[in-house]
């Protein structure tokens, strides 16, 4: 526990010496507030004019606004954590090989096991230190809103997207291990990444099992039920399963790098 604990602290640090943390963190920041405005605006139009018909003597029954708010940002704040987690994990292993200092590592009294622990903790804190701050924008809802904010629709949408977060910060360490060229290992992180966002559009022109099988893939498809505040078990299992495979292969890529290294 000591030796993942260190790796931890010096992933972190070395994190928050590094100008890209910051920049990615306050990039997702920006693009997160922007479209978090936009959706409340959408909202709130939606709402008026859906009072303006049912004083007319008909329309649709009231909306909930804020859980409606909810759903739509954790649905984009989801496919915009595909594009920018690459960024967070592209210099994980990829840097340490450059440098040299991953032969340090290896031949330290560290095994490959808590090393790939630290390393994926201290970019999954990261990760949750890049969503804390939207949590704001929920306070600022629960303040005007009528009637009140679920606030167990917002644990539940942020508890999938560290789940989420977990599973793309598996693959995008893994990739990171198979090279240590930064800019290949962000391409690659981000085309798998892409491929799995578009998984979902794959599986409507699929056979049936093959359809499933693809739909059963999509990360994201598991992250609906968050975003409407249902924890399902299913899709926890899911993406903890996923992430202990891309930590897995990540060892394996380790073990390998000491083989040949013997």
């Amino acid at each position: 526990m000591k030796n993942i604990l260190a790796i931890y602290r010096r992933e972190m640090g070395s994190y928050f010496v590094s100008p890209i943390a910051y920049i990615v963190v306050g990039v997702f920041l920006v693009v997160c507030g922007y479209y978090f405005y936009a959706v409340v605006g959408v909202w709130i139009e939606q709402s008026l004019m859906a009072q303006m018909q049912a004083a007319r003597g008909g329309g649709p029954p009231a909306m909930d606004v804020p859980a409606g708010v909810l759903r739509s940002f954790f649905g984009w704040a989801s496919t915009i954590i595909l594009l920018m987690i690459p960024m967070l994990t592209m210099g994980v292993y990829a840097e340490e090989r450059k440098r040299g200092t991953m032969e340090l590592l290896m031949t330290s009294p560290i095994t490959e096991l808590q090393i790939v622990v630290g390393k994926f903790l201290a970019a999954l804190s990261l990760f949750a230190c890049m969503l804390a701050p939207t949590l704001l924008y929920q306070i600022v809802i629960a303040l005007y809103s009528e009637p009140g904010l679920p606030w167990k629709q917002v644990w539940s949408g942020y508890l999938g997207l560290l789940l989420l977060g977990s599973v793309l910060v598996a693959i995008g360490t893994f990739i990171s291990s198979l090279t240590e060229n930064q800019i290949i290992a962000v391409v690659v992180t981000f085309a798998v990444f892409i491929l799995l966002l578009v998984l979902p559009f794959a599986t409507r022109g699929a056979g049936s099992t093959f359809g499933d099988i693809l739909q059963y893939l999509s990360v994201l498809q598991h992250f609906d039920d968050f975003s409407r505040g249902v924890i399902d078990t299913s899709s926890v299992i899911f993406y903890l399963t996923f992430s202990c495979v891309g930590l897995f292969l990540t060892l394996r890529t380790l073990d390998s790098m000491r083989w040949r290294r013997a």
